[in-house]
């Protein structure tokens, strides 16, 4: 999709929501607790004209009731700690009255995670619009974070003690803070950066590894509202960065379920990795199509040790000079918490006289994952990675059945051996194998038949 098809669908989404919200009431302020912005549409025109960038503090002492802060309240009674690692969290582009909601859910977890101070960067005004005038916007934003961030590093914060996190056009605002301070941020980590006007924008417009110490991004819409080339030292990209399990494929689907599912969808699983649900590992490759036919095993490039979405310091890698655009793969399910072990299988036939499909399902249990290898004469070891629930040592048996087309005779597999091997591949490790057996035609018998792993 070309980027105009899509600043005209976030257009249209934004007068759709803004039909919705336009009677809401005004955000006020709490008594004692500071509240993200939200806005009628008469209220916003009166208001447009400036930013009205606001910051709200989370801390352990004051997790539940956020605290306003600016740049005048650095020296006055705040839960500000200088001497602990800041987190601050911006958000992209916002339809007409509708603040962040999932702002709540990622502070809390990062305060679960580590002893932090969380500023998140409320822009509402500045991001409700027609999106091509919110992009016009991101860089003064910008200039204003830096602003505060230059104040509490003459107070005692360090540079490298700065984390942003960025999520859609938020990650290039944080890029842009990287850049004004020439590398020196801690880290940003983007939240499927976003696409459109940025794919071809030069690395001084948009995020890019020079922007931090260490960039990280995490891609699940790059065909559609996401970016689809690496921004980051690291570059996960979730099931091929793509279409996202459990999101709507109709266009009759909700609007989330059909628009921002898969945009958001980065945003939901780096927040299940904050709650230690899992560990997501990223396994390096040239493309998805080479990651899922198991052309690649392990993470050598990294020395061995996989990236990981997280918090860990440079998300565990320990390699230097650092990768610059690295791409990783990972999958996932299709719901929190999204985690899914990543098992190699790799299926070894006999020579064919004409082409036929078997289907192979790993069986955990009452869980079971399967994948249909088409056959071809030709070839006679196939592989594929798959997402399983459980890990490899839970998977207790191996189905095998001989499936293809009902029509016409199909031809009889006969299966060398069938082997699983959980990525990364580690040298001690030894492929678990089964083998061999005969998988009939369904005309001369059933064919359901389990292969315990025990089988030699």
């Amino acid at each position: 999709m070309l980027w105009e098809d899509r600043v005209v669908l976030l257009t249209v989404l934004f007068i759709h929501i803004s039909s919705l919200t336009a009677g809401s009431g005004g955000g006020q302020d709490n008594v004692q607790c500071a509240a993200l912005n939200s806005t009628r549409w008469l209220e916003y025109r009166r208001q447009r004209a400036t930013l009205q960038v606001q910051y709200l503090l989370l801390t352990r002492k004051n997790s539940d009731c956020a605290q306003r802060f600016s740049q005048d309240l650095v020296n006055k009674q705040s839960y500000f700690s200088f001497s602990h690692p800041t987190k601050v969290i911006i958000h992209g582009y916002r339809p007409l009255g509708s603040n962040a909601s999932w702002v709540t859910e990622l502070a809390q977890a990062l305060l679960r995670a580590q002893d932090v101070n969380v500023l998140v960067v409320d822009w509402l005004y500045g991001a409700s619009s027609a999106y091509n005038v919110v992009v016009e916007n991101y860089k003064e934003v910008a200039l204003q974070i830096s602003v505060l961030i230059n104040q509490l590093q003459k107070h005692g914060s360090k540079p490298e003690s700065f984390h942003f996190i960025g999520v859609s056009l938020g990650a290039h605002v944080a890029g842009f803070v990287g850049t004004l301070f020439g590398g020196t941020i801690g880290r940003i980590t983007g939240l499927d950066p976003a696409g459109p006007m940025f794919k071809g924008a030069d690395t001084y417009d948009r995020l890019d590894p020079s922007d931090a110490q260490f960039v990280d991004a995490i891609h699940t819409d790059s065909d559609y509202f996401g970016i689809s080339i690496p921004v980051g030292h690291v570059d996960y990209f979730l099931n091929g960065g793509q279409d996202q399990n459990g999101c709507a494929r109709s266009r009759f689907a909700t609007m989330f379920g059909y628009v921002i599912c898969d945009h958001m969808r980065a945003l939901h699983v780096y927040v299940s990795a904050l709650n230690g649900s899992c560990t997501l590992t990223g396994i390096p490759c040239s493309s998805y199509e080479d990651f899922l036919k198991g052309s690649c095993v392990d993470c050598g490039v990294f020395k061995g040790r996989c990236p990981v979405i997280g918090l860990s310091e440079n998300s565990g890698i320990s390699v230097s000079p650092l990768p610059k655009e690295q791409k990783v793969f990972l999958l996932t399910t299709s719901s929190a918490p999204f985690c899914a072990h990543h098992i190699l299988v790799k299926l070894e036939v006999s020579p064919l006289d004409k082409s036929a499909e078997v289907e192979v399902m790993l069986m955990t249990e009452s869980l079971g994952t399967e994948y249909r290898f088409k056959l071809q004469t030709a070839v006679t070891v196939y592989r594929r990675v798959l997402a399983h629930p459980a890990a490899l040592c839970e998977i207790h048996s191996i189905r095998l059945k001989n499936t293809g087309a009902r029509f016409y005779r199909q031809a009889d597999v006969h299966v060398k051996s069938v082997c699983i091997s959980a990525l990364p591949v580690l040298r001690h490790e030894e492929p678990l194998c089964v083998g061999p057996c005969d998988k009939k035609s369904p005309s001369k018998r059933s064919i359901n038949d389990q292969v315990s792993l025990t089988e030699t």
